[in-house]
């Protein structure tokens, strides 16, 4: 590669790589496979810069990199393990109380316990990308988007009563 191409990768990426570190806390919060997974997504980001075509935002071309690089790398961790996981593996870890809150964390407990896919959704529609975004980004129709984003606000709803009817109950 030449070195105008490498300049012109690494000035793309510096501009969105919080859009990699998202995606990572996402799928791997504190996780000792995260920094695995985030240097997998710079080699597959800079192995298909070449193809990157300027059709679509370098943003949502990150996006589907990322996502796409973090769904396989999921894929291939679970043929390879076949450790149980206690119930405190999904919990997130404690905050500084200045950021800490109830329902932030009972939303991203939710969030972790959707499926892969619905999971890039929803983080590209709380990046407040469009539903053209969304799609090229997932692969999906517009209309397919918009249907699981409904479905997906719903299921997030009924999985947030349910723990707030939980904690009522401990008390």
């Amino acid at each position: 590669m030449s070195p105008d191409f490498d300049d012109q990768f690494i000035q793309a990426l510096n501009k969105h790589i919080n859009i990699a570190h998202k995606v990572c806390n996402l799928y791997y919060y504190g996780s000792e496979h995260r920094e695995d997974v985030f240097q997998e997504m710079m080699y597959q980001l800079y192995r298909a810069f070449p193809r990157f075509q300027q059709k679509a935002n370098f943003s949502t071309w990150m996006y589907r990199v990322c996502l796409n690089t973090v769904i396989s790398f999921r894929k291939k961790e679970s043929k390879h393990t076949r450790v149980s996981i206690s119930e405190d593996h999904h919990e997130i870890p404690d905050e500084p109380e200045s950021v800490k809150s109830d329902n932030m964390q009972q939303l991203y407990r939710a969030i972790e316990s959707l499926s892969e896919v619905n999971k890039a959704i929803v983080l590209c529609y709380l990046e407040d990308l469009s539903y053209d975004e969304i799609a090229d980004i997932t692969g999906l129709t517009k209309s397919n988007v918009s249907v699981r984003l409904v479905r997906i606000k719903k299921e997030l709803e009924q999985k947030l009563q349910a723990s707030k009817s939980t904690s009522y109950a401990k008390y």
